[in-house]
C-alpha cells in the first residue's frame, strides 16, 4: 500500500512538473514568435519605434507611443471607475445580503453573467446606445462648463478615450466583483464576530476587519480586471475613435495597441507594415507581462507586511 502511494506521488509530481514546464515553454514560444515576426521593424526603427509618435503606413514611418498611451489611459479610466463599483457590489452581496442568501445568489449570478457577454456586443451597445448618451448628457455639459480644463477642452463627439474607458469599466466590473465576492465569502466569520463583540457597526466591521483580511485577494481580482482592460480589442475599437494621438483631452479620439492590430492587420500591404503591427503585439505582450510581474511584487510586499505584523 505504501509503495502504491509512493508511486502515485511520483506520477503526480511528474504531471505537475510537466504542466509547469509547458506553461513556461508556451510563454517563451509566444515571445519568440512575436519577436521573430517583428524583426524587420526592430531592425529599422529600434527604440524609436517605442517612443515615436508618427504612424504613417503610406511612407512606412511607424511609432507606437500613441497606442501605448491610449492603452494605458483607457485602462486607467476603467480601473478608476470600475474598481470602486466592483468592490461595492461585492460588499453589498456578501455583507448586506448575508441574511438573504437567495437574493444574493440571484444578483451574484446576474453579475457573473455579464462577464460572459461577448466584447463585440459591448462594442455595439457602446456605439449605438452609450456613446450618444455620454456625448449629450455628460461630455457636452462638462465641455460647456469646464472647457478651460485640458481634460475637457475638445468638442465631444462621443467616440473618444472617455467612452472607451467607460466601456472597459463596465466590462471589468463583473470579473472583479465575482472574484472579490468569493474572497469576501471566504473571510472567517470569527473576524466579523470579534468586531461585533467590541460594539462595531456593520461598516466598521467591513472596513476594519473584512477588507483588510481580503486585501490581497481583492488586489489579485483587480489585476485580473486590469489584464482584461489592457488586452480588450473589439469593444474598444468600436468606440475609441481610432486616431493615433497623445493628448490629455479625454474627449479626443484615440487608439490602443489591440485596436490598431485588429483594425490594420488585414490591410498591411508591405512586410515592414506587417512587422510593425506584430511589434505592437510584442509590446502589448510585454506590457501585460510587466503589469503582472509588478502586481506579483506588490502582492509579495503586502503579504510580507501581514506576516511581519503577525
Amino acid at each position: 500500500m505504501h509503495r502504491e502511494a509512493l508511486k502515485g506521488d511520483i506520477i503526480l509530481k511528474a504531471v505537475v512538473a510537466m504542466a509547469a514546464v509547458f506553461i513556461v515553454c508556451l510563454l517563451g514560444s509566444l515571445a519568440l514568435e512575436l519577436f521573430s515576426g517583428s524583426n524587420l521593424s526592430i531592425a529599422k526603427f529600434g527604440l524609436s519605434f517605442v517612443i515615436g509618435r508618427t504612424w504613417d503606413p503610406v511612407h512606412e514611418i511607424f511609432g507606437a507611443l500613441p497606442f501605448i498611451y491610449g492603452t494605458l489611459l483607457t485602462s486607467a479610466i476603467a480601473l478608476l471607475i470600475g474598481l470602486p463599483i466592483s468592490i461595492g457590489v461585492a460588499i453589498f452581496l456578501t455583507e448586506k445580503l448575508k441574511t438573504k442568501k437567495g437574493i444574493a445568489y440571484v444578483l451574484g449570478t446576474l453579475v457573473e453573467l455579464l462577464a460572459a457577454v461577448p466584447s463585440v456586443i459591448y462594442g455595439l451597445w457602446g456605439l449605438l446606445f452609450l456613446s450618444p448618451i455620454l456625448r449629450d448628457y455628460v461630455e457636452t455639459p462638462l465641455h460647456s462648463y469646464l472647457s478651460f480644463v485640458p481634460l475637457f477642452s475638445e468638442t465631444p463627439f462621443g467616440l473618444d478615450f472617455f467612452t472607451a474607458g467607460i466601456i472597459l469599466a463596465i466590462m471589468i466590473i463583473p470579473t472583479i466583483s465575482a472574484v472579490s465576492k468569493d474572497i469576501l465569502n471566504a473571510v472567517p466569520n470569527s473576524q466579523r464576530e470579534a468586531m461585533y463583540s467590541l460594539g462595531a457597526t456593520d461598516w466598521e466591521v467591513t472596513q476594519k476587519s473584512v477588507l483588510p483580511y481580503a486585501r490581497s485577494g481583492i488586489f489579485g481580482a483587480t489585476i485580473l480586471g486590469l489584464g482584461r482592460a489592457v488586452g480588450e480589442t473589439m469593444a474598444v475599437t468600436m468606440v475609441i475613435g481610432n486616431a493615433p494621438r497623445i493628448t490629455a483631452d479625454l474627449f479626443s479620439g484615440g487608439y490602443t495597441l489591440a485596436a490598431a492590430i485588429a483594425n490594420e492587420f488585414t490591410e498591411a500591404s508591405s512586410p515592414l507594415y506587417l512587422s510593425a503591427l506584430i511589434e505592437l503585439g510584442l509590446i502589448l505582450f510585454f506590457v501585460a507581462l510587466i503589469i503582472n510581474v509588478f502586481a506579483r511584487f506588490l502582492l509579495w510586499r503586502m503579504m510580507r507586511g501581514v506576516r511581519f505584523r503577525a
